[in-house]
């Protein structure tokens, strides 16, 4: 069973882990298209065409039996389309609106995403049909994913800076204050601590990562009689679609996570740069 991981960069790692755990016997692939990263800057046209083709390539080098698309930008944007394309089963990643709404007992909650994700009509139409009696407050926040990638190669992150970030997503109105996060771009949960103690008050921060894994598992246990036994996995391959630099805490980060180093490039794909746009 080979399962390909893809993300805009390295934030589909916290997916990529508790797939991982459930599934020890898969081979898993992460793919990372940090030549278009970040994807908040390209046209939701120009965006969509590159994954869509980015895919195939992949697909074809990777020949996986399961996709997971490890990013709320790419699922929103192209997921319908990509299970339209291609024959092979695809998981993507959307808000947990629907989680926030049952859990929240302040009926108060925010969604930490990408300005692209909140834009998204697909964002909006989750919170109309599973928190209609709830005040959601929707947080677009631009550099967020990146200070998760430059955690990764070890740089600090700043309390003050990352509590200025986050603080529209905590109100207090009506006696009542937000208590619920939904971190809705598979980079935050990277910052897990970071972002728990740049909160103003403790909050709920929802990582989607554990319910996406077990939605991978139950597809991998539906197709497993359709592919061939599992042998004893391979290293765990990760691909890029541009170089990454010599960075010794984050090639110590990919050992961490039983990547083959040095990691793959596949070539082709460091064109048609971003553009100015809202999409991620």
């Amino acid at each position: 069973m080979r399962i390909l991981v893809f993300d805009s960069g390295l934030g589909g790692l916290s997916v990529f882990a508790p797939v991982r755990a459930l599934l020890p016997q898969a081979q898993l692939i992460y793919a990372a298209d940090n030549a278009g990263f970040p994807y908040g800057r390209w046209r939701e046209d120009e965006l969509a065409g590159r994954i869509v083709d980015l895919m195939a390539a992949l697909i074809e080098e990777a020949k996986p039996d399961i996709v997971v698309i490890a990013c709320n930008t790419a699922s929103t944007l192209v997921l319908k389309r990509l299970r339209n394309t291609y024959p092979v089963p695809f998981i993507g990643t959307v808000p947990a609106i629907k989680v926030a709404a049952k859990s929240s007992r302040s009926r108060m909650f925010s969604v930490l995403a990408t300005p692209g994700t909140v834009a998204r009509v697909y964002t909006k139409e989750l919170v109309a049909r599973f928190a209609p009696d709830c005040r959601v407050k929707l947080l677009g926040v631009r550099g967020l994913a990146g200070l998760a990638e430059a955690r990764l190669r070890g740089v600090e992150i700043g309390r003050d800076h990352l509590a200025k970030l986050i603080a529209p997503a905590f109100d207090e109105a009506a006696g009542g204050r937000t208590d619920t996060v939904v971190l809705a771009c598979t980079h935050y949960p990277l910052l897990m601590a970071e972002l728990e103690n740049a909160a103003p008050w403790p909050v709920n921060f929802i990582d989607p990562a554990a319910a996406i894994a077990q939605q991978v598992a139950k597809v991998a246990a539906a197709i497993s009689r359709d592919v061939e036994g599992d042998a004893k996995p391979e290293e765990s391959r990760i691909i890029f679609t541009s170089g990454i630099g010599e960075n010794a805490a984050l090639a110590n980060k990919l050992k961490a996570h039983g990547f083959a180093l040095p990691p793959q490039i596949l070539p082709g794909w460091v064109r048609g740069r971003a553009h100015d746009g809202i999409s991620g």
